[in-house]
């Protein structure tokens, strides 16, 4: 008999890309709100989520993930970054967020995401990362220390975001404050191939631990590109960042 919770499937499920949850998750994160053209952002949500409040943020985010542990051991399959971009609306009168565009340089990570909305492509991210030393390539956590991050697609550069640390706490911004929103297709080529029906869903999330919180002025610049679209949500303003730290764990999705 084969096993395994996604593809290949073999006797022992041992070769499954992916295990089931839980997930658990931890990393550094840049977080940036923005404001976008309100029309610009509506035609990006889902038919009936609410209405666009002209509101966004992006994550440029730097994880290590495992199921067991045993990905702590083997940490090709634990260590992955990824470029998020979110939508704010009004939905049953509080704010709520939906992804239209994610992008991830690992296999393992863009097929949950897939299983939980977020809509992954691969793409080449980088961030600067902090150590706990005073030195000059450390990036220290005080006021002034800079930290930049890219995200390229194809040979093509989407994405550059630049913050300066204020010294000052910073409050949740993005994904970190407010309810968060994916859509999980399920296109088929069997009988007459079509894109299938889309459901509206929102991870389980029964842990999450927030660790300190930065504030920091930003920039952030979002480049046009022949096939990805993010350029759509180019900000028309910064209104608030951060540099933080977040751990938390996915047990499973609920359509919302």
């Amino acid at each position: 008999m084969l096993s395994g919770f996604t593809p290949p499937y073999t006797p022992s499920g041992t070769s499954s890309l992916v295990p089931p949850p839980p997930w658990h998750y931890a990393g550094q994160l840049i977080s940036l709100a923005f404001s976008v053209d309100p029309p610009s952002a509506a035609s990006l949500l889902p038919e009936g989520f609410g209405r666009a409040t002209g509101r966004a943020a992006a994550h440029v985010c730097e994880w290590q993930a495992t199921t067991d542990g045993s990905e702590l051991l083997d940490p090709v399959y634990a260590q992955y970054k990824e470029f998020i971009v979110l939508i704010e609306a009004e939905r049953a009168g509080s704010p709520a967020l939906y992804c239209p565009f994610i992008y991830v340089d690992q296999d393992v990570s863009m097929v949950r995401g897939w299983m939980q909305g977020w809509p992954k492509k691969f793409g080449s991210i980088w961030m600067t990362r902090s150590y706990d030393l005073d030195h000059p390539a450390a990036a220290p956590l005080r006021q002034g220390t800079r930290f930049g991050a890219s995200l390229a697609v194809k040979d093509r550069r989407l994405a550059e975001a630049a913050i300066t640390l204020s010294g000052e706490p910073g409050r949740p911004i993005g994904f970190l404050g407010a309810p968060t929103f994916g859509l999980v297709g399920s296109p088929t080529l069997m009988g007459t191939p079509n894109a299938g029906q889309k459901t509206l869903v929102r991870a389980t999330i029964p842990t999450k631990i927030q660790g300190p919180t930065h504030a920091a002025t930003a920039t952030l610049r979002l480049f046009d590109s022949p096939r990805n679209e993010l350029s759509l949500l180019r900000p028309e303003s910064i209104t608030a960042a951060t540099l933080s730290t977040l751990a938390l764990s996915v047990t499973g999705a609920s359509a919302a």
